[in-house]
């Protein structure tokens, strides 16, 4: 029994199911009994009683109806999506690296977790010393593991999601359906006074497999489509935490399964950093049957985190640039460039890695990586004469520099 701290939407006290707004049915509401089993005493009394439970609606089966203008946003969202996916697509390796550990951070700075680039990228490469770090580290594995699995999305897929985002942190939890209550705002005592509580534990099975229908289904636009689903898997909220990070990797995989990306993460949750209340309100508007705060929300974040990927692509073209400036000096058959070829997609690295990874002896890694400090392209990560790691401070600055620009709030078209 746990009070959710995956989201944090505004204050709605529960209410009685109303008409909905035409063409999406609100969410409805059951009294369930409260008994706090860890509590005893007069304290047990005070939190006992009864509360509202949502039953949201089943909608595989249900099409949206919205606003012309909002119809268009999408399109041209996705158009954009297409467009920056295709750009790329010739430089795959590297930028989808890139763009993915980006959009895996912003997801995670929406539920308040924030560290640098440079610890997210030493927790990458095995420093578990930052929680943060490596809670955001993990967020990265559950993304590639939402892209991977898009060829089919079931209720094993999400759990699969979830499994890899969790795992680590919380084993116990990792890739299972809830079996407790969870709520949203108020206490952590009880569900009474919370601004939203998820439905009862036992209706996750059936609102998932409805909602995985959903997901599959191909008669709708697949961004508003995607953003839907993120809206009714947030409301279902089927795991004790992660819920937030999984339903955002969910988009991701929705996007890919519908084939909107295919080289590519195009980074949604940086576009939404910039007005996370508002997102939080469409959820809300969501489940009151209104969806369409969520899909106009969706597809304006999508047009920013575009543009702040292109820029960010840019950063990476114009650093590798300079890098083969520096190895003007260094015969190309050298160690160096293979190292360099690397350092995109993998910025922290080590001598053992280095060897592994390019089938050479650690004792001609660490001499491509003397190479690379002189040359300015890579520095020590940690202290110590062991165990040392390396990292390429370019790619780490431009994902700080990213990051700056997600939270503010700016044109979507600048």
């Amino acid at each position: 029994m746990s009070r959710s701290s995956d989201q944090g939407p505004p204050d709605q006290q529960p209410m009685a199911s109303l008409p909905a707004v035409p063409g999406w049915p609100r969410v409805a509401y059951e009294t369930l009994e409260w008994r706090a089993s860890l509590t005893t005493g007069r304290l047990a009394e005070l939190v006992a009683g009864s509360y509202a439970a949502a039953v949201p609606p089943m909608i595989a089966t249900l099409t949206p109806r919205l606003g012309s203008d909002i119809v268009e946003l999408s399109r041209e969202a996705s158009f954009e999506i297409a467009r920056f996916d295709s750009e790329l697509g010739a430089e795959i390796g590297p930028f989808a690296s890139i763009l993915l550990r980006s959009e895996s951070a912003s997801s995670s700075q929406i539920e308040h977790l924030t560290a640098s680039a440079k610890n997210v990228l030493m927790a990458e490469a095995g420093d578990v010393s930052r929680s943060n770090a490596t809670e955001i580290a993990s967020n990265t594995v559950a993304m590639k593991a939402a892209v991977s699995m898009a060829t089919d999305i079931t209720d094993a897929t999400i759990l699969a999601m979830h499994h890899a985002l969790l795992h680590q942190q919380h084993p116990e939890w990792a890739g299972r359906w809830r079996d407790q209550p969870v709520w949203i705002g108020g206490r952590a005592t009880s569900p009474h006074g919370a601004s939203f509580v998820p439905p009862k534990h036992s209706r996750i099975p059936a609102l998932i497999n409805d909602l995985t229908t959903f997901a599959r289904r191909t008669d709708i636009d697949p961004l508003v489509k995607a953003l839907l689903a993120h809206a009714q898997f947030e409301t279902i909220h089927p795991f004790p935490d992660g819920n937030g990070r999984t339903g955002r990797a969910l988009i991701h995989s929705m996007l890919r399964h519908d084939n909107l990306t295919r080289t590519v993460t195009v980074p949604v949750s940086a576009g939404l950093l910039s007005e996370t209340d508002r997102y939080f309100r469409s959820l809300t508007d969501y489940r009151e049957g209104d969806p369409s705060p969520i899909v106009e929300l969706g597809a304006y974040a999508t047009l920013r985190a575009v543009s702040n990927g292109r820029q960010l692509a840019q950063e990476m073209r114009a650093s590798r640039a300079d890098w083969d400036t520096r190895l003007q000096g260094v015969r190309r058959d050298a160690t160096a460039w293979r190292l360099v070829d690397t350092l995109i997609e993998q910025p922290v690295t080590d001598a053992n890695t280095i060897a592994e990874h390019l089938g050479i002896s650690t004792v001609a890694a660490r001499t491509a990586i003397a190479q690379l400090v002189e040359m300015g392209i890579l520095r020590q990560a940690n202290a110590g004469l062991r165990f040392r790691k390396w990292i390429a401070t370019d790619v780490a600055d431009a994902l700080d520099r990213f990051a700056e620009r997600a939270g503010r709030r700016t044109s979507p078209r600048s």
